[in-house]
């Protein structure tokens, strides 16, 4: 009975394995829709080997990137189109192209000088001036240069050959490497494929014209410039209208004055709420007795960090005192403490009510890549305008650029929280509030303790910025010294920053053991 049953497990094998051959093959004819039989073959053998798998895709050699391109691999097209672009930038500059104009040029420009300095000299001879030596060293240092400029450009216009060889070798270097991993590419854009089908499959039409006028667009454009420079002009200036610059300037300037006319305010109020909570951490941290402080510091650090951490801290306000940095430190801590502090309360209910509201989160999440990438020194600009300069202008500015992280981070932490265990809460009765504060903030917190940590790193790293708009601190030591080129003082004063940024990431993330 036995024997009989493994015999009849035998003799369905086949045709179980004709079954998964059929549906493959009709998987790939799908992906790839022309040459389904010769990707068929080469897929299998890519795939049934653990190393790399010597093919030959012709196509994929010839028209290189558009075939790339067109196959849905635009990352890949890109890549080769730019080392083809090169290789034929190359070919053309050493077969056609004037290699030596830039050299020429520097030649016409520098004889116009030499003209000049020659008639100075050959004034200078006739007045008998006491200039005639300084008049001869010119105009020797000038002819000195026109000769090894000319030197150069007779060798530059004898290197057509070598850069045009070179060229030829980067070209065809490049296609034989399109050649041989194309296949390998696609092969996993299909496996890709059949995990994901809103994968474009295939060669549509689109995708070829597209690819193809993109890559003669850039090719042609390319060549054409470093070839022959300076023969279309339009290719390297943009045509500005200095009309819409202009217009869009007074717009810009007749709409902050109206803003800044009618929030006065509301700006006022803010400023006034941050003034007052500075004006409390100034009050702890720069009024209280020194000692008070750092004892405070190094006890926080160790019941957070433990006790190697703690010691650190002590040498670092040790430092910081040693050297009269420390009124400067706290005042800096202070600026920074309010800035974090709002930075904190708003990120966070904000990162909350995002985590599980994915539109409004697609909304803000612009407004925050703008907030984190804009230089400082630009949205400062629009903050003096409604702020004013000083402390309080110097918290709006540190709060725009490292307030973000904690709202990313909370999304991030909130979002990883494992569906199941929600769905178990909720079935044993759980109530929203219970799901929030039991389950998801715990699960979360480690990722949400990062993001106040980036916040609060951040903000310390806007210190200087700020000391430009009238905050005081250890930025305003820095600033000095980059002003008056005091390498020391702003050596010092940056080391007593770094300690500062040092104990806080201790407190803040440090985890006792």
């Amino acid at each position: 009975m036995n024997n009989l049953t493994t015999e009849t497990m035998d003799n369905n094998r086949p045709s179980q394995d004709d079954d998964s051959t059929i549906v493959r093959k009709q998987q790939v004819a799908e992906f790839v829709r022309t040459n389904a039989d010769y990707y068929d073959q080469q897929f299998t053998r890519i795939g049934n080997d653990s190393h790399f798998v010597w093919t030959c895709n012709m196509w994929a050699g010839i028209i290189g990137p558009i075939w790339f391109a067109a196959r849905g691999m635009w990352n890949w097209g890109l890549i080769f189109l730019i080392v083809e672009t090169f290789a034929l930038v190359q070919i053309v500059r050493g077969l056609f192209g004037d290699l030596a104009t830039e050299a020429w040029g520097r030649i016409a420009s520098i004889e116009g000088t030499l003209e000049l300095r020659r008639q100075q000299l050959t004034s200078a001879i006739e007045n008998n001036t006491d200039k005639i030596d300084v008049y001869r060293r010119t105009v020797e240092s000038l002819e000195n240069a026109i000769g090894g400029i000319r030197l150069e450009a007779e060798q530059l216009e004898g290197n057509g050959l070598v850069i045009t060889l070179g060229g030829i070798a980067t070209l065809i270097g490049i296609k034989i490497v399109q050649t041989v991993t194309a296949n390998t590419l696609f092969e996993k854009r299909f496996s890709d494929w059949l995990l994901d089908a809103n994968i474009v499959s295939g060669m549509p039409t689109k995708h070829i014209f597209l690819a193809t006028g993109f890559m003669l667009l850039i090719i042609g454009a390319t060549v054409t410039h470093y070839s022959f420079p300076g023969l279309y002009p339009w290719l390297i200036e943009f045509p500005t209208e200095h009309g819409i610059r202009l217009a869009s300037i007074d717009w810009v300037e007749n709409l902050f004055a109206f803003a800044v006319i009618n929030g006065e305010a509301f700006f006022d109020s803010i400023t006034y709420g941050i003034r007052l909570m500075l004006e409390g951490l100034e009050m702890i941290f720069v009024q209280t007795p020194w000692m008070v402080i750092a004892s405070f510091i190094i006890l926080l650090t160790w019941l957070s960090a433990g006790l190697r951490p703690a010691v650190y801290s002590g040498a670092f306000l040790l430092y910081i005192g040693l050297l009269g940095f420390w009124e400067k430190s706290m005042t800096t801590l202070a600026l920074l403490g309010t800035a974090a502090c709002l930075s904190i309360l708003i990120g966070i209910p904000l990162g909350l009510y995002c985590a599980r509201r994915v539109k409004f989160y697609a909304f803000i999440r612009p407004i925050m890549d703008f907030m984190q990438t804009m230089p400082a020194f630009v949205f400062m600009i629009p903050v003096i305008a409604f702020f004013g300069t000083g402390k309080a202008a110097a918290v709006v500015t540190t709060m725009i650029f490292g307030g973000t992280p904690v709202v990313r981070l909370t999304v991030l932490g909130l979002r990883g929280v494992p569906e199941h265990v929600r769905e178990a809460a909720i079935s044993f009765g759980a109530s929203k509030w219970y799901l929030l504060t039991r389950v998801d903030l715990p699960l979360a917190s480690p990722s949400i303790r990062a993001g106040v940590n980036q916040t609060i790193m951040l903000s310390l790293a806007m210190v200087v910025v700020a000391s430009l708009i009238g905050a005081k601190g250890l930025g305003e030591d820095v600033l000095e010294a980059l002003q008056y080129a005091n390498v020391g003082q702003g050596i010092l004063a940056g080391f007593a920053i770094l300690f500062c940024a040092m104990m806080l990431d201790r407190i803040v993330q440090g985890e006792r053991k």
